[in-house]
């Protein structure tokens, strides 16, 4: 059970970061995904407060092809060492389909399905970056297809927390598993926008018409080096089945200049369009295409350094342009050297001043000193100090945190320097808060100056929901203001167990125990038992409202 709301049933799913579980919501009485960070993952502070920013941001996202985020927090385990890990979680829409990557595996995809799966995430994309969200991880993994036929884009923001908590390029590839879907400037490490996902998707259209990636390798970084680098074969040349029209799409897609692809994802999906439409450019075109977005013909090239070569051994041939004449290049050389020499000459002779003039005076540095000791150090440097108090929860009491103006700056002698003297950190009292409502909770919170924290439904018999069980600070006690006070809340609800087959003694001592109101009827349709034991009751197992009245029956004939 995660923050008490969420049921974790069995495992549907793991990768290289998380593992997912089929779940439950008790408080809204729905299936969910329930995403676990791996150990490693949840160790990294940096990474679980990006991961939750992240969560949150793609939490707003309303689209029939996102899969949608409905919650993210975060719980605790110990493990059998002793130790208490944290256990960051996202709870998302369960959805009943099969990944892009399986039935990628399970054979050739044709055509129409090819450009219909690109589209959804496109759709996807489309929705997102207006949003203001970019992906950064669009791959055949992080995308389903329903049981429908509705392509739903998972995982938005997981990717940009992953790579602002890790330091390398290559640190954050192997968090994400792979490189075969990655923008080249995500394999150079610059920064990403919107367009490093229509790179991707136009891997992930590449592998839907060809049944592989574009580019492939022994290693991640042999595949990174070929997205910055190598230009890819065109889909039709792979299979044959594939209409030319397709390979000017992809091509463009996978530019290696950002501004040189589509600009968006609705671009993108107006290209495919019109390939569905019966426009097919010629076999000039597409060399163009290709020559404008990934440069001369590599064979092209070898052959023109081959000349180069050549002509550079070649003693039979001859200038055709004769070289600036020499008394030129010496009269250059000797010019440069001059210029060297003055400079030179210039830096080694000055002599920087370091006296102070006599009209003039220095505030010395006299922060984290006593106010005291202060006003005798600026007496001394003829200045006249100042006090002003001022809260701190750095600096002890009485000592000075700072002064204007700030120590190094000149000033005429007997003129004022405001000392800023610590009378040390703003304190608040906490008010009690336990037995009163949580809207009253935050309130007095507030009002005395702290911050409300997560507040945590728990279960609990004896309270209404909303009536606060506990607070992490006692009350009454002073604290430094700004402080975070962590609630934990009534549910208003409790679990009731399945009595089906107790004693009606048992069953009702069992349901009084969390204070339900217990009534018992008799069933005369089948002969009683000796004690009488429950046949059925009134309230299934589950959650229940707090003080609900529940009628046991029994056996009577």
């Amino acid at each position: 059970m995660l923050s008490g709301r969420y049921r974790v049933d069995e495992l549907i799913g793991r990768g290289g970061m998380a593992s997912v579980f089929r779940g439950y919501d008790l408080t809204l009485g729905r299936d969910v995904a329930i995403k676990l960070l791996k150990r490693d993952l949840a160790n990294d502070s940096t990474f679980r407060t990006r991961f939750r920013l992240e969560a949150q941001a793609a939490s707003r996202m309303a689209n029939p092809a996102i899969v949608r985020v409905f919650d993210a927090g975060e719980d605790s385990e110990t493990g059998t060492d002793g130790v208490v890990h944290p256990v960051p979680y996202i709870v998302m829409e369960l959805v009943h389909g099969a990944l892009l990557k399986d039935i990628i595996a399970e054979g050739p995809v044709s055509i129409d399905d090819a450009v219909r799966y690109t589209d959804g995430i496109l759709e996807a994309l489309e929705y997102s970056h207006r949003a203001g969200v970019v992906h950064r991880d669009i791959k055949p993994g992080n995308v389903m297809v329903t049981d429908a036929g509705q392509v739903k884009v998972m995982d938005f923001g997981i990717a940009r927390a992953v790579s602002d908590s890790s330091s390398t390029v290559a640190e954050t590839t192997a968090i994400l598993g792979t490189a075969a879907y990655f923008s080249p400037e995500q394999a150079k490490g610059e920064a990403v926008d919107a367009r490093a996902d229509v790179y991707s998707t136009g891997v992930v259209l590449y592998e839907l018409l060809t049944g592989r990636q574009p580019f492939r390798g022994d290693s991640p970084v042999a595949v990174a080096y070929q997205h910055v680098s190598e230009t890819p074969v065109p889909p039709s040349e792979v299979t044959e089945t594939v209409p030319r029209g397709m390979d000017a799409v992809v091509l463009r897609a996978l530019a290696k200049d950002p501004f040189q692809r589509y600009p968006d994802a609705a671009t993108f999906r107006e290209a495919l369009d019109s390939v569905t439409d019966g426009r097919v450019p010629s076999k000039r075109q597409l060399d163009a295409l290709t020559s404008e977005l990934y440069g001369p013909n590599p064979r092209q090239a070898a052959e023109t350094a081959r000349s180069l070569r050549q002509l550079s051994t070649d003693t039979t041939m001859k200038r055709t342009q004769a070289g600036p004449p020499v008394a030129w290049i010496w009269a250059g050389v000797a010019l440069v050297a001059v210029l060297l020499f003055s400079v030179l000459f210039w830096v080694t002779q000055i002599s920087p001043r370091n006296e102070v003039p006599n009209n003039a005076r220095i505030v010395p540095n006299v922060a984290t000193m006593t106010y005291e000791n202060a006003v005798e150090t600026l007496t001394a440097n003829d200045l006249i100090a100042h006090r002003i108090n001022e809260a701190s929860n750095v600096v002890a009491a009485g000592s000075v945190i700072r002064t204007s103006p700030a120590a190094g700056v000149s000033m005429a002698p007997a003129q004022q320097v405001d000392v800023y003297v610590s009378k040390g950190p703003e304190t608040a009292t906490v008010p009690s808060l336990v037995g009163i409502p949580e809207a009253d909770a935050r309130a007095a919170i507030t009002a005395a100056g702290l911050v409300v924290g997560p507040i945590t439904p728990q279960n609990n018999p004896d309270l209404g929901a909303g009536v606060v069980i506990s607070a992490d600070q006692v009350a009454g006690a002073t604290v430094a203001k700004g402080t975070t006070v962590n609630l934990v809340v009534a549910s208003g609800r409790v679990i009731v167990v399945d009595v089906t087959g107790y004693t009606l003694d048992a069953a009702t001592r069992e349901l009084e125990g969390i204070k339900l109101t217990v009534a018992t009827a008799d069933d005369a349709s089948c002969p009683a038992t000796n004690p009488r034991t429950v046949r059925t009751q009134s309230i299934a197992p589950g959650e229940a409202a707090v003080h609900s009245q529940i009628t046991l029956t029994s056996c009577s004939g």
